[in-house]
């Protein structure tokens, strides 16, 4: 009797197993997380900032995975190739951005690697626009869908995890924004 409901039981879990293999497979093959915000800064000035890699833990919403995470910067200090690596604990894992394209005033493309604890290849954009006297600013991060990528959007929404993340990272880079002081004015008495 035991022997037949462990192997009833051992039945149901793999036909659930299966089931649910099933369904991940049937998961889209990439994904996409974007979101925009108004910043209270002209393109230039916010493009500056978003290029240039030293700057990066200024603002970054990852920070608080693990405030003690390791992080140091090679290739140039802004621009195609600077680069930003970071190693921490738990959530935080170790991966790298690099400037991969950087288009003043309007657009900075990254390759962001992460290492550990698993690795994956995405691409992240901003996309800089006026807006009055500030920018709007589209962040997204696109890649592909493994099949534990897959597996995991049953049970965690992306869009949301890292849309969050975005949404606080816009929150702290407007606050860098605005407590920068202004650009000096152009003295026309001077010639």
């Amino acid at each position: 009797m035991v022997r037949k409901i462990a192997l009833g039981l051992f039945a149901l879990i793999a036909l659930a197993a299966i089931a649910l293999f099933a369904v991940a497979s049937t998961r889209p093959d990439s994904y996409h997380v974007e979101r925009s915000a108004v910043l209270a800064a002209p393109p230039a000035t916010v493009h500056g900032v978003l290029e240039d890699m030293h700057r990066f833990h200024e603002w970054s919403p990852y920070k608080k995975y693990d405030p003690g995470m390791k992080t140091d910067n090679a290739g140039p200090v802004a621009g195609v190739g600077a680069s930003y690596h970071w190693a921490g604990k738990g959530e935080a894992g170790e991966g790298r951005m690099t400037i991969t394209e950087s288009t003043s005033p309007t657009s900075v493309t990254e390759r962001l690697e992460f290492i550990q604890p698993f690795a994956d290849v995405c691409e992240v954009r901003f996309r800089i626009a006026p807006e009055g006297e500030g920018s709007n600013v589209t962040w997204s991060l696109d890649g592909k869908a493994d099949f534990k990528t897959k597996l995991m959007s049953l049970f965690w929404n992306m869009d949301s995890m890292i849309g969050k993340d975005f949404e606080e990272g816009f929150a702290n880079l407007n606050r860098l924004l605005a407590s920068a002081p202004a650009p000096a004015a152009a003295d026309s008495t001077k010639s």
